[in-house]
C-alpha cells in the first residue's frame, strides 16, 4: 500500500483491489481526521443531493465524451451549437450550472438529445 499526503492534509492510499486475480488499484482518500469522502460525503450532504450531484457528473461526462469522440474542440462546439466556449468550458469544468435550454443545445450539435429515463433503483 502507498500512501500520499496533498497540501491540504486528505492522504491517498493505494492498494489493490480484494478478491480480483488481476489486481486492480483502487485510491481511497482519508481526511487529516482519518474519515473517508464517503464518511465525509454522507455528513455533509443528503442521499438526494449526492444523487443530483452524480446525475449532473455523468451528463457532463456525457458531453465531454461526444465532443472528444467527434474529435471537435470546445471553439468548434462554440460554433455549431451557438453556445460561447467560455460557458462551455465552465459547463466540462462543473463550475457552473447551466440553464436546460443550453444543455440541449450542446447536446443537439453533437448529435445527442437529452431522455428521461427511470433512475435505477439500488
Amino acid at each position: 500500500m502507498k500512501t500520499l499526503k496533498s497540501e491540504t492534509g486528505w492522504k491517498k492510499k493505494r492498494r489493490p483491489e480484494k478478491g480480483k486475480k488481476q489486481a486492480k488499484m483502487t485510491e481511497t482518500f482519508i481526511s487529516p481526521r482519518g474519515h473517508t469522502w464517503e464518511e465525509v460525503e454522507k455528513e455533509l450532504f443528503t442521499s438526494e443531493e449526492i444523487a443530483e450531484c452524480d446525475l449532473k457528473v455523468a451528463l457532463i461526462g456525457e458531453l465531454i465524451k461526444a465532443r472528444q469522440e467527434r474529435g471537435i474542440s470546445q471553439r468548434k462546439l462554440e460554433d455549431l451549437s451557438g453556445v460561447k466556449q467560455p460557458v462551455i468550458a465552465r459547463m466540462e469544468k462543473g463550475s457552473t450550472t447551466p440553464q436546460i435550454g443550453t444543455v440541449i443545445k450542446v447536446l443537439a450539435s453533437l448529435g445527442k438529445k437529452l431522455v428521461i429515463v427511470p433512475l435505477e433503483q439500488k
